[in-house]
């Protein structure tokens, strides 16, 4: 029965990677877009459902945001919380640079980049000092948060968006560490680093897209 039971262990254990990584790769073909962000969220719904769905619908996004989740169950605390609180902060001031009209350049191109870098430090469990995290955190949330606020519909309240842009990215953080809480197993270790290589793929994927390989 112990012999058993070990196996029937694995075999769950097994079932649930594979889980994890289906989950993140249905997330990834959500949108066969490779400029993933969807306008217009304007229809009925005010500026916080608007700003609510933009991290939602836009894959390379939503990809960053479930990686910051991830990485911070990887490193632990402080880190588990101190990532995931620096991003939406940072995040929301590079969408009051774009509201008033701070350029940034290279936008698209930061924010895939963001997918690439986060995925590589979830696959290798990259443990950088504390302080060099945040700082990389929080250097892509700018190019994060200044394409939310590009891309506030017209008419709609600043403010109200931005919280539901904030809102959105910090319920995206908690699914990364709530999926996170399986790296205390060796099993669920191995499953996160699985994650961080389709986050990855995903990264290169629309940075492919940015930089206009596909072209």
């Amino acid at each position: 029965m112990g012999i058993l039971g070990d196996a029937m262990k694995k075999f769950d254990q097994s079932r649930f990677c594979l889980l994890v990584c289906w989950a993140l790769l249905l997330v990834l073909s959500w949108n066969t877009s490779v400029q993933a962000h969807v306008g217009g969220h304007s229809s009925g719904g005010g500026g916080m459902q608007s700003g609510f769905l933009h991290p939602i619908s836009g894959l390379d996004h939503a990809l960053a945001m479930l990686a910051v989740g991830l990485w911070g169950a990887q490193l632990g605390l402080p880190a588990l919380w101190l990532l995931p609180i620096a991003f939406p902060l940072v995040m929301a001031l590079g969408g009051a640079m774009s509201l008033i009209g701070i350029p940034l350049p290279a936008v698209e191109v930061g924010i895939a980049g963001s997918g690439v870098v986060l995925g590589l430090m979830v696959l290798f469990e990259v443990r950088p000092p504390l302080a060099v995290s945040l700082l990389l955190v929080g250097f892509f949330a700018l190019f994060h948060g200044h394409a939310h606020g590009t891309e506030l519909p017209a008419g709609e309240s600043g403010l109200w968006y931005s919280l539901g842009f904030v809102v959105s990215t910090g319920l995206l953080h908690a699914a990364g560490i709530g999926l996170g809480s399986i790296h205390r197993w060796e099993w669920g270790r191995i499953c996160l680093r699985a994650a961080g290589a389709v986050v990855l793929a995903g990264g290169i994927y629309f940075l492919s897209g940015s930089l206009g390989w596909f072209a």
